[in-house]
């Protein structure tokens, strides 16, 4: 009889005498070349050779593990392998290494030296590789790589949870595909429907976006997915940060809930609020939910609220528009309107009062309807009408001109008397601006002025001057009106104060809104906007004892 098939039986025999003493079946010894015994060295255990023609085979409850040598310790159920070794379990997983333990009560195994794991989806090259045959679990604490039909992953530690298809990679993963690369520092990755949720610091880098998040979930196979804790998404210039943020790559699409800001990194701009949506195709970015953009004009910030704000077009071709209870605030502007549009092309901001209904406009007094105008204050000085325009100069990002077409209405608290305004009105009025600050302005069309008029001396009130006249002509220094200059034909006269009654010292149509200027960032917001609720981020929870399930005993 062949020796090898000879060793082969009694330990057969061996086995099948232990079955019934142990829970866990014997290790079962199918082939060996040779075997002989070293007390001295190997108590207990049996050692197993390959011959010319023979390697040796062991099998334990259908994983056979082929060897050059083993040592195999039958009262422990336990024996470790050397050389060229294959470990195959049905069709579903084989292994190959260097060296390898295996203990058959606990059915699990250590295998160490260029170890390559292959399943029908993926093969795993690492040094050292843990199997848990009993929770179908491998895991390796040693620099791992992963390749699959698309994909090639690494990381300095990892598990496959061969049950559900699962791989768990803890640090220092990177995975590169055709369309993207991530790097990150925790993340569970399913290899079915080829999705990752991300636990630590990640990085996901596509043809034209780069996404951070410390929390997350990504379908890699369609590039997308949601993304929360310190996340941002900078989509081809367009930087978007927020509590939660979706991106989809087929529909050019990113949003932002809570917290939200996007920056125009070509425009040097910036918009915030509670909810934002970006369409790459459009080049348009929409937000809402205390909506404010930030903008940068002569050195200065602009902060203008809206309930909606949206931004479109190229860089050269930037437009802002906002939409409803628009609110700007200026260190020396300040302004309110229904709507409001910014061309950055032309430098024009143009302010916009929402229409009148045919039965607002049968029933409104002309005070009424100025309550409706956009408004703006420079320093003390109230300017409101139908229509306003700011120009600004493109080279220098200063404001260049002021333009009031409609119902043109500038009124000044007197400074000395207690309830005196002085008044402008007129059809149009155009301004000028040096080195950003109003200078000179014109009002033309029917207009009429109510003015305080003060001697040099002493500051005594000499008179009110009411006059009607074609235009006049205005200086402005530090935002308040210094000279007045009557042009056409002026019609007018200057009063005492007590010949002139209380109810004719204000032009038809006056109304003062000071209490609508916004004086600080606080006052950009309605009530409804500062009495806003945000939304509960639940986010992608830590699986429990992420970190701690694979420590090696």
């Amino acid at each position: 009889m062949n020796r090898s098939v000879f060793i082969t039986i009694i330990y057969l025999l061996l086995g099948v005498g232990l079955i019934g003493q142990n829970k866990s079946k014997i290790i079962e010894i199918r082939k060996a070349g040779s075997s002989s015994q070293n007390e001295s060295l190997f108590p207990g255990a049996n050692i197993l050779l390959k011959d010319k023609d023979t390697r040796v085979n062991l099998f334990h409850e259908g994983a056979l593990i082929i060897s050059d040598k083993a040592f195999f310790y039958s009262k422990s159920n336990f024996f470790r392998a050397e050389g060229n070794i294959v470990f195959t379990q049905g069709d579903s997983l084989k292994m190959t290494c260097f060296n390898l333990e295996y203990d058959g009560s606990l059915k699990k195994a250590k295998a160490w030296g260029n170890v390559i794991l292959k399943r029908p989806d993926m093969s795993l090259n690492t040094d050292t590789l843990y199997l848990d045959r009993i929770n179908q679990i491998g895991y390796y604490n040693t620099f791992g790589k992963i390749i699959d039909s698309v994909t090639t992953l690494t990381s300095n530690k990892g598990a496959l949870f061969m049950n559900e298809n699962k791989y768990r990679f803890t640090s220092n993963v990177k995975i590169n595909s055709s369309k993207y690369t991530v790097k990150s520092d925790r993340l569970d990755y399913f290899t079915e429907v080829d999705n990752a949720y991300l636990y630590g610091p990640t990085n996901i880098v596509g043809d034209d976006y780069r996404i951070y998040c410390e929390r997350g979930f990504y379908d890699m196979n369609n590039e997308k997915g949601n993304f929360q804790k310190n996340g941002k998404i900078n989509y081809d210039g367009k930087i978007i940060y927020g509590d939660s943020l979706y991106f989809e790559k087929s529909k050019e699409y990113a949003s932002a809930t809570n917290r939200v800001k996007i920056k125009d990194t070509l425009n040097n701009s910036i918009i915030y609020g509670h909810y934002g949506e970006v369409f790459k195709a459009k080049d348009s970015a929409i937000i809402t939910k205390r909506a404010v953009a930030l903008n940068i004009i002569e050195n200065d910030s602009l902060f203008i609220h809206a309930d909606t704000l949206i931004a479109t077009g190229p860089q050269e071709k930037r437009i802002l528009r906002g939409f409803y209870d628009v609110r700007f605030l200026k260190s020396d502007l300040k302004g309110k309107s229904d709507s409001l549009f910014l061309d950055q092309q032309t430098g024009n901001i143009e302010l916009i009062k929402r229409p009148l209904t045919k039965k607002e406009i049968q029933l409104f007094t002309e005070e009424d309807k100025n309550k409706r105008n956009p408004i703006l204050w420079f320093g003390d000085s109230q300017m409101t009408g139908d229509q306003i325009f700011l120009l600004s100069e493109l080279r220098t990002k200063k404001l260049d001109s002021l333009k009031i077409i409609g119902d043109a209405f500038i009124v000044e608290k007197d400074s000395i008397s207690n309830d005196g305004y002085n008044q402008i009105k007129g059809g149009l009025l155009n301004g000028d601006f040096i080195d950003g600050k109003l200078n000179n302005i014109e009002v033309i069309k029917n207009t009429q002025v109510i003015y305080y008029l003060y001697s040099d001396e002493d500051n005594k009130l000499i008179g009110i001057n009411k006059t009607i006249c074609s235009s006049i002509d205005m200086l402005m220094r530090n935002n308040e009106i210094s000279d007045i200059t009557f042009n056409i034909d002026p019609n007018g006269e200057v009063l005492p104060e007590k010949e002139i009654d209380v109810n004719e010292r204000i032009l038809k149509g006056f109304v003062w809104r000071l209490n609508e200027k916004p004086n600080k960032m606080e006052d950009l917001f309605s009530k409804k906007d500062i009495k806003l609720i945000l939304p509960r981020i639940y986010g992608i929870e830590i699986p429990i004892n992420f970190n701690d399930e694979f420590q090696i005993q």
